[in-house]
């Protein structure tokens, strides 16, 4: 089958186009504006907003409740009937292996932000619900089965959960569209699979997590003999606090390696989006993980999280989302001295040079690397730096294409970019837009919120800013891209990593010499080079600078889950 041509695979063309989105080398081969081949694809983070949601919004969502569950259903699509009918159950915080409600008895209300409309109420836990969490971990550390489970059975165990989220993929993806904003064919190709990859490739880990044997000299000890060697032992009880922009993916990023460890975990998903995170623990609980071992509490960043992240009994913080709340959770952890890894924000480069060959396919990249998950990724591609020669042209084929996107409820079948999470994010990003009008920005598509009902901003495009302007500098998180020309290579790398982020970067070149030279002196921890949003399980992500610390995935993430521990025995 040509993969020109999509005709004849019916439901299955969204799905198939949304994951060769992922790589614009083959986005080329479908115009942007192809109902099959318009959907963005979206992987990863953020828990980009800490603060509650404003009485300005608890409003408007009160007003546009329907019947509670409203927001369920999208032009020419509605949930699922086992997605209607969870969403009316009561929602509890998981706590060792119960689901029970905060000890407050208060509930949140979690929105569509398509439309503002109630989906469900969920705990607003405080420091006595984290309390219980933590003391369930420990337990189950100290002195459940998972203690003594062998590596196979864990491994095992986790397959279970990637076979259970496929299992439940349509459900899964419904959640995701409505809580997020997701277009909920992006959330069926490409979250919930990469979810379930995920636990599938950390299964494979539980039994391969070793320590070595070292011949060891010890000179002040001339004649003696040693047998020395390492064990690699869990860290303990781990604290995760998962952003919302890829709430499932996000949560099998942290719980995978964690529990292929051997640890245990309280979770903390973002007060925007903790439906999946929710529907996650009960398949947990199916796939047989023991009580205690994952616990999931539900609140606002400044109350749950804070108490999670400055609690004296947990051993390790893992955080995604901003830097500015990773600064916070820094300075929480400082207490007993846990370990902190954090996966934080970025300005990524995307270079184009005049060399690329077929330039249609760098637009459709430069598009690609801005515009998916509404420009709601840690590693977007919001600085467009072209080469001169060419600038006009790809600043206009990356314009074109923004103009042609489709605005929608993600559950709409037609819908190619959903809404900005919330409020607080829809504010945020068109106060930038604001400013970098009034700093004299020129503005060559989008610019501005799109319609008055849910979170919607217009596909924008930049040139003619500034180096000192917001626009330029700062962390958007939205679908919002500042392209500039370059015309020195020699000067090239310098701009590029003139940013306190160094997350990821872009370089579009047929000169593969060249390729090798940029990539090796970009300051970012992931560089793609005719590409761009590559992911895979086995592929290390994680940023340079202020970007975090650590990395999630692949082998290298299960450094920041265990601790080794060395053994000398006198012979």
């Amino acid at each position: 089958m040509g993969i020109k041509s999509l005709s004849g695979l019916g439901e299955a063309a969204p799905l198939l186009a949304s994951i060769l989105w992922l790589v614009p080398t083959l986005a080329q081969f479908f115009s942007f504006q192809q109902n099959a081949g318009n959907i963005m694809k979206s992987i990863p983070s953020r828990q980009r907003t800490p603060t509650r949601p404003s009485k300005n919004h608890r409003l408007h969502t009160h007003a546009a409740r329907h019947n509670g569950h409203g927001a369920a259903q999208g032009n020419g699509r509605e949930a699922q009937p086992e997605v209607m009918a969870w969403l009316r159950q009561p929602k509890r915080n998981l706590i060792g292996g119960q689901w029970v409600p905060a000890l407050s008895g208060k509930l949140f209300e979690v929105v569509n932000p398509a439309d503002a409309s109630v989906l469900a109420r969920v705990p607003e836990s405080r420091g006595e619900d984290v309390e219980r969490a933590v003391a369930a971990a420990r337990r189950a550390f100290e002195s459940s089965p998972w203690r003594r489970m062998t590596p196979s059975e864990r491994g095992k165990m986790l397959w279970r959960v990637g076979d259970l989220l496929l299992k439940h993929a349509d459900e899964l993806a419904d959640l995701e569209s409505l809580d997020n904003g997701k277009p909920r064919a992006v959330a069926r190709a490409a979250d919930v699979p990469l979810a379930a990859d995920l636990f599938y490739y950390m299964a494979g880990w539980a039994t391969k997590i070793e320590g070595s044997t070292i011949p060891i000299s010890v000179p002040y000890a001339p004649g003696a003999r040693f047998h020395a060697f390492t064990l690699r032992e869990p860290v303990g009880v781990v604290a995760q606090i998962i952003p919302w922009n890829f709430p499932l993916l996000m949560a099998a990023w942290k719980l995978g390696p964690a529990l292929t460890a051997g640890n245990c975990v309280v979770l903390k998903p973002a007060e925007q989006t903790p439906l999946s995170a929710l529907r996650l623990g009960e398949l947990l609980l199916e796939a047989g993980i023991p009580e205690g071992v994952v616990n999931i509490v539900t609140g606002f960043g400044e109350t749950a999280g804070a108490a999670l992240a400055a609690h004296e009994g947990v051993d390790k913080v893992a955080f995604t989302g901003s830097t500015e709340v990773g600064r916070l959770i820094v300075r929480a952890a400082a207490g007993n001295l846990k370990k902190v890894s954090l996966e934080l924000g970025g300005k990524s480069p995307n270079i184009v040079f005049k060399d690329a060959g077929d330039i249609e396919a760098a637009i459709n990249g430069a598009a690609n690397a801005i515009f998916f998950n509404h420009g709601q990724c840690c590693c977007a591609g919001s600085r467009l730096l072209v080469e001169r020669e060419i600038f006009d042209d790809v600043v206009a084929g990356v314009a074109q294409q923004a103009a042609k996107i489709k605005l929608g409820p993600g559950m709409s079948q037609d819908t190619q970019m959903g809404p900005l999470v919330s409020e607080e994010q829809l504010l945020r990003v068109t106060n930038y837009l604001h400013q970098g009008k009034a700093d004299g920005a020129c503005y060559v598509t989008g610019g501005s919120r799109s319609g008055e009902r849910g979170y919607f901003v217009q596909p924008t495009v930049v040139k003619d800013a500034r180096p000192e302007m917001s626009i330029v500098r700062e962390e958007i998180f939205g679908p919002v891209v500042v392209a500039e020309p370059f015309s020195k290579v020699e000067d090239l790398v310098t701009r590029a990593n003139a940013t306190e982020y160094g997350l990821a970067a872009g370089i579009w070149t047929r000169d593969i010499a060249k390729a090798h030279r940029i990539a090796s002196e970009l300051r970012a921890g992931t560089v793609w080079i005719n590409c761009y949003n590559v992911f895979d399980a086995a592929l290390p992500f994680g940023g340079y600078k202020q970007s975090g610390w650590g990395r999630e995935m692949g082998h290298e993430v299960l450094e920041l889950y265990t601790e080794t521990k060395a053994v000398v025995i006198g012979l």
